[in-house]
């Protein structure tokens, strides 16, 4: 499957309120995130869910949003800073090869990866370098929209994470998408 990254000025829409009738960050995200958590969140756009992993993570928590598109990034923290939220993100730009996680080894608690992992141009990658920074028992929940990513596709990046560490423990129900939840071993 080709790579292909979202254009920075669809975050426009992506971030837009009316997506909560298909997909509500706090429904999706809730059962997974609790005050004091680091989340890694990739590819956060505008933070459609990262405002509310902000949230749920709590003062206590940190939010590491990383993306490779700075428009995003600028956008993201603007949403942020007009929602009081800013002091609990912990936002980085990334280049195309590498996340640049080393500092994060065995601190992750969670890991939304949601309509990111088909964009990638290194999937194996990816979910190592997750691996590395998850603690074990750490969760990874993976949503890619039905849209753009096959069946066969979705599988096969379950497969990737599986190979770098990553068990499948349930099947969320997300709107209008393909999703696991996985865990650590």
């Amino acid at each position: 499957m080709p790579q292909r990254v979202c254009p920075w000025w669809l975050g426009y829409l992506l971030a837009n309120p009316l997506r909560r009738f298909m997909q509500d960050p706090r429904k999706v995200l809730a059962p997974y995130v609790r005050e004091g958590m680091t989340v890694l969140e990739p590819g956060p756009g505008m933070g459609f869910f990262t405002l509310e992993l902000a949230r749920l993570v709590g003062p206590s928590g940190r939010v590491v949003a990383v993306d490779i598109q700075p428009r995003m990034l600028a956008g993201l923290k603007r949403r942020a800073a007009r929602k009081g939220l800013l002091d609990r993100l912990d936002i980085r730009l990334a280049s195309p090869d590498t996340l640049g996680l080393a500092d994060l080894a065995v601190t992750v608690d969670f890991t939304p990866a949601i309509a990111v992992v088909h964009e990638l141009p290194a999937v194996e990658r990816f979910f190592q370098e997750v691996a590395q920074a998850s603690k074990p028992g750490a969760g990874l929940l993976i949503a890619e929209p039905t849209g753009h990513v096959k069946t066969t596709d979705f599988e096969a990046e379950l497969q990737a994470a599986n190979r770098a560490g990553f068990q499948l423990a349930g099947r969320p129900s997300i709107g209008r998408s393909r999703s696991a939840f996985l865990n650590k071993a």
